[in-house]
């Protein structure tokens, strides 16, 4: 029992090591360090889909409310300002949140969310479908990477990983499976190709639907492509064959400028958060033209090493049941 914890153990700090390498190499990534708490009122809180509670912190020396991160969407963008990094560079942070409002928890939602969050600096030239396509392929280069030694490492066999990505977007996905819900179309497409870009999550579809809810203020869900798709965002999804079923590997995208903003906070009725600072400054042009994402960090160790459970990689909460279902939950 203690050599198999151990040895999970050296599996996980491996994948995460060897991830976080590739990944800097394949973007340009400088590894920096991440805050946990935010201030509400600077606009840099990471909004998610619109329900989800923050957890509140008291911090009695300061007499001041904080709350813990849903993600560093915004503040990764902020800080690339104010070092003044280049095009085509960026960093990586290793972030940690909590968010205690999922809906439910499964073999793939936890409460606590563990992720690499990265953001590079583009030109604004770049805000395209394309540079989300290459930036996705360069990812996939590095998980492929990871997969190869990670293998060879333990002497293990890993899923199969096709050779390359496929991109789909998700108005050509619903049209395909005008019948199934955003969900069983993941798994669908996931299944076909083993390894998906699904671009242009958040704007409604032909349905008046939307394949997922995404933030108004850092993806740009909104904006046509030149080839008249909309959404310059993606989720890399991966098929899981352990569970059968699709997992969400990676939620990413250009990042929204002054337009696209604007855009989003009317269709999503929040134009209030027009006036927070952090949005001011994007208004402003003081912050950069950018893309980033998250890449869940205990999502690509079980992936990897083949877990019924993300409790099995990721020390959190579950119920008893959950306990009892899967007696190796950390």
């Amino acid at each position: 029992m203690k050599h198999e914890f151990i040895q999970r153990q050296s599996r996980i700090r491996f994948i995460k090591q060897r991830f976080t390498e590739a990944l800097c190499q394949a973007l340009q990534l400088q590894e920096v360090q991440a805050p946990l708490l935010t201030d509400p009122r600077d606009g840099v809180q990471d909004g998610l889909a619109g329900y989800e509670q923050a957890v509140k912190v008291a911090v009695k020396s300061l007499a001041t409310d904080y709350e813990v991160v849903h993600s560093l969407a915004k503040w990764k963008r902020q800080l690339l300002a104010r070092y003044q990094f280049a095009a085509g560079e960026g960093i990586v942070t290793q972030m940690r949140a909590l968010r205690p409002d999922e809906e439910r928890l499964s073999p793939i939602h936890s409460v606590q969310v563990d992720q690499w969050d990265w953001e590079q600096v583009i030109l604004p030239s770049q805000r395209s479908r394309a540079t989300l396509q290459q930036t996705a392929a360069a990812i996939y280069a590095a998980l492929q990477v990871c997969a190869a030694d990670y293998a060879e490492q333990f002497q293990l066999t890993t899923p199969t990983l096709p050779p390359q990505l496929t991109f789909i977007d998700s108005a050509a996905l619903q049209q395909q499976y005008p019948q199934l819900p955003a969900k069983q179309r993941e798994r669908m497409v996931a299944r076909q190709y083993g390894a998906v870009l699904l671009m242009g999550i958040g704007a409604k579809l032909s349905d008046g639907q939307v394949h997922d809810l995404r933030a108004p203020d850092y993806d740009d869900w909104s904006t046509s492509d030149s080839s008249g798709t909309v959404g310059l965002n993606g989720d890399i999804i991966l098929w899981n064959p352990v569970l059968d079923d699709a997992i969400e590997l990676s939620s990413m995208g250009v990042r929204v400028d002054a337009s696209a903003l604007r855009a989003q906070l009317a269709l999503s009725g929040q134009q209030h958060l027009a006036t927070l600072p952090w949005h001011q400054q994007l208004l402003a042009g003081q912050l950069p033209s950018t893309i980033g994402g998250g890449i869940g960090q205990s999502r690509l160790c079980m992936w990897l090493m083949q877990q019924m459970h993300i409790g099995e990689v990721q020390s959190s909460v579950w119920s008893s049941a959950e306990h009892e279902a899967y007696p190796s939950l950390l």
